[in-house]
């Protein structure tokens, strides 16, 4: 790889030193960038690499408290702001009886009006009228922009949670696949350790055979001590003894004395006969 490096580097220099107008020198380097980086990436080894995928993997679980965290803080201020509005909402119903009813009491043209015990002029009425007209309608535009604030949080709360849904379905799918590329990287090596088996066959057989010729030179050694224990080991106790040796050697020369008898006296008879 340095040395790919340093090739790239050298001809890169020389495009530069040679002043060449018009050549794209940056596109040639970013080129040779993306050439080396690939060379590197299928360097390294497979398992490596997925460890790499399950690191990446696990480096994915910071985002995904993030986005936990962003979900938790929509819910709080939803819930906060669902609460205001409620009891924005409240007091707005409230409001709305109040000056329908005191509209009400000066559209009857009466003078004075008793409420809760006091009486109060047409013009008082009229001028408590007109101040609660305006704070309704005050609260009636905060209603409104708290509902628009509420629609906001809701959609954000839902575009989070589509977001961590999402983020974690993609991390369930790519730990699967990760788990699948184990599996299928181990079968690979268990094909491949069987293929370099058969490869190494003439290797294994070149050993039996060694291991073949080993035994029976072990074989021949064994058999050679006990060749040598059976004939030259002890005395033979088969022999006859030197008394019967004495005897059987009268009875020899003993015999071949009447066997050379026997022959004369036949020798004898046959020159009888010739002579008669």
């Amino acid at each position: 790889m340095i040395r790919k490096m340093m090739l790239g580097g050298g001809l890169l220099a020389a495009l530069a030193t040679t002043g060449v107008i018009g050549v794209p020198v940056w596109s040639y380097a970013r080129t040779g960038m993306t050439s080396l980086r690939q060379t590197a990436s299928d360097s390294m080894p497979i398992e490596w690499e997925l460890k790499r995928a399950r690191q990446m993997v696990t480096d994915l679980q910071p985002e995904i408290e993030r986005a936990a965290r962003q979900i938790a803080l929509e819910k709080v201020q939803v819930a906060r702001l669902e609460k205001q509005l409620s009891a924005g909402q409240e007091k707005l119903d409230r409001s709305e009886r109040d000056i329908a009813r005191l509209r009400d009491d000066l559209q009857s043209g009466n003078v004075a009006y008793t409420y809760a015990g006091r009486t109060y002029t047409s013009a008082q009425v009229k001028t408590d009228l007109g101040q609660r007209f305006k704070r309704h309608k005050t609260r009636a535009a905060t209603n409104e922009k708290l509902t628009q604030m509420l629609d906001a949080r809701r959609a954000s709360l839902a575009a989070a949670n589509q977001r961590l849904d999402a983020m974690l379905a993609s991390r369930r799918q790519i730990e699967v696949e990760v788990e699948n590329l184990q599996a299928r990287l181990a079968s690979l090596r268990v094909s491949q350790t069987a293929s370099e088996l058969s490869i190494d066959e003439s290797q294994l057989s070149q050993t039996r055979s060694l291991l073949d010729d080993i035994a029976a030179r072990i074989d021949v050694e064994e058999e050679t001590i006990h060749v040598d224990a059976e004939y030259f080991g002890g005395i033979n106790l088969e022999e006859p003894s030197r008394e019967n040796l004495v005897d059987e050697i009268t009875a020899y020369f003993d015999g071949e004395q009447s066997t050379d008898e026997s022959d004369d006296s036949g020798n004898g008879s046959l020159v009888s006969i010739q002579l008669d």
